[in-house]
């Protein structure tokens, strides 16, 4: 059997079609869009297609999209402009921001350079052991400083999807109640969408977000590649400085063929979305079935139902979740142990650990993230060759860590 990829959470491989929309913007039609020669006003044109089509899709304008080398710088924007945005605007540290311990580290990191360095105060909110942030308790969080609310829309390691629009709706009261109090101070609600692009609907009426953050290689996309959706009106400062590019919050010459990828990829994952989510969602619930039947002693992590229908992820006890990694390569399947952008860690995962598994029980994590490509025959031979390789490396270790 050919090699088999599990771990589309980290990434996923860029799908053909998108490659030949992408193709002429690297060596025929390679201007720079901000040049007012024919080869610019070509890149620009097709610049501003791509725009459109994503627009389309986020249900926005045009201008509300920012276009970013990903999902960590458009978080680090996200945050970063909104408060120094504040700041330049008049108004007073310090400002306070609420989170949760679950974030990507794009988030948590960001916010822990603001709360360290710049003096803002930072609020990381706990979730429950499913994942799942209480609505209320984020309301009761709210103070009358709090200027950003940062919390994804999708975990990247369990699975859990957030109840985005309750939170929204908090938000929007807290804004009434300050309007009448005479309060300036905007309270503005930020979603780090990477992992939801491909399954989850991106309308950012309905979502009642304000800022978002997507990642061109999570939805079979180019890597290199983001966006930053930014409501008309969000007061956000840039944090890259230069010639002014993609309307003064986020100078630096455009990457149009990537730019061109990210726009037919997301088109791509909009029209493919039923089909591609019922099909994921039914081999994980196949694998999420079976697994146990096979291995004792494995623990579903992340919602039972309030989940991304691609994750399937796990708690194995009595084995160490890089041995398991190292032996189903051996045996051909790419599978990830918690979250790949801190994969050469030694840490346990800190979403995890927020869910407040025993660190033990943490060690044995096991993630697979499906793909539109994959097939119910790679979950029978996954669920062939590892209940031995369990066996072997509890053998090892005699069951226990």
């Amino acid at each position: 059997m050919k090699p088999i990829y599990f771990d589309h959470s980290a990434t996923t491989p860029l799908d053909k079609s998108v490659l030949k929309d992408m193709e002429p913007f690297f060596c025929d039609k390679f201007g720079n869009a901000s040049s007012l020669h024919s080869f610019g006003q070509e890149a620009k044109a097709a610049l501003e297609g791509a725009r459109m089509q994503v627009a389309n899709i986020l249900n926005c304008q045009e201008k509300e999209v920012v276009f970013t080398s990903g999902g960590t710088e458009s978080n680090n924007l996200a945050l970063r402009g909104v408060v120094f945005g504040l700041l330049k605007k008049g108004h007073k540290k310090p400002m306070h921001i609420i989170t949760t311990k679950i974030e990507h580290h794009a988030v948590l990191h960001t916010t822990e350079q603001l709360e360290e360095i710049f003096g803002f105060q930072v609020t990381y909110l706990d979730v429950d052991q499913n994942g799942l942030v209480d609505s209320k308790k984020l309301k009761d969080a709210i103070k009358e400083n709090t200027a950003l609310i940062s919390v994804m829309y999708a975990n990247n390691e369990v699975g859990t999807v957030e109840p985005l629009s309750e939170i929204a709706e908090v938000i929007k009261k807290t804004r009434d109640e300050r309007k009448e109090k005479g309060v300036k101070l905007p309270i503005y609600f930020h979603t780090d969408a990477v992992q939801a692009a491909s399954y989850l609907d991106l309308d950012v009426k309905k979502l009642g977000v304000d800022i978002m953050s997507l990642s061109g290689h999570k939805f079979y996309g180019p890597k290199g590649t983001g966006v930053l959706y930014v409501r008309k009106g969000t007061i956000i400062e840039a944090t890259q400085t230069g010639g002014g590019h993609e309307e003064n919050i986020r100078s630096g010459t455009e990457n149009v063929p990537g730019i061109m990828g990210l726009a037919a990829a997301l088109q791509l994952a909009e029209d493919e979305k039923k089909e591609n989510a019922s099909k994921v969602a039914s081999l994980r619930d196949y694998l999420i079935r079976e697994l146990p039947k096979k291995v004792s002693d494995v623990r579903l992590t992340g919602h039972p139902v309030r989940r991304l229908p691609n994750i399937a992820s796990f708690l194995i006890d009595g084995i160490e979740g890089e041995s398991m990694l190292i032996n189903l390569d051996l045996k051909g399947i790419a599978i990830s142990t918690g979250s790949a952008c801190s994969s050469g860690s030694l840490e346990p995962s800190h979403v995890l650990k927020s869910l407040h598994f025993p660190l033990e029980k943490i060690h044995g994590s096991l993630r697979i993230s499906l793909g539109k490509e994959n097939t119910k025959e790679e979950i029978d031979y996954f669920l062939e060759v590892f209940p031995p390789i369990v066996e072997k490396l509890r053998n090892i270790t005699g069951g226990i860590l």
